[in-house]
């Protein structure tokens, strides 16, 4: 599989991501660093979404029904050379279903996230996923 993205960005302003039929605005300037996601925010955000996706794809795999998965990530950044050292998340999915078995979902986000893989080779990720019942 091949992916390709397409980004701009507007002197002393702001840039966005093209991605199909999609458009992520994202802050390149101090000034919008309070409103605007950074690109650090954005790695973050890849990692939340393959995750999330995960959690779907394998709900039809491990035959387990959900109602919705929500996800945090903190992030821990180096200056010396700048980059993220430790991750660490939390997956909430709510949910009835007695087949939803958290410790093989948890393998398998672990096993074959895209980008979890990719991500886990620089830094430590470390997670936990709770089932709350609704």
């Amino acid at each position: 599989m091949n992916y390709a993205v397409k980004a701009e960005a507007s002197s002393k302003s702001k840039a966005s991501i093209h991605i199909k039929q999609s458009e992520i605005s994202f802050g390149i300037t101090p000034e919008t660093a309070d409103t605007l996601a950074n690109p650090a925010e954005l790695f973050l955000g890849s990692l939340s979404s393959c995750i999330l996706k995960n959690v779907e794809r394998f709900s039809t795999f491990m035959n387990f029904e959900y109602s919705r998965a929500e996800i945090t990530i903190n992030a821990t950044r180096l200056e010396k050379p700048p980059r993220m050292d430790e991750i660490n998340y939390e997956l909430r999915i709510y949910s009835q279903d007695s087949n939803l078995n958290l410790d093989l979902l948890k393998k398998n986000i672990e096993k074959f996230g895209t980008i979890y893989n990719t991500v886990k080779i620089s830094c430590t990720i470390t997670g936990t996923i709770i089932k709350i019942a609704e």
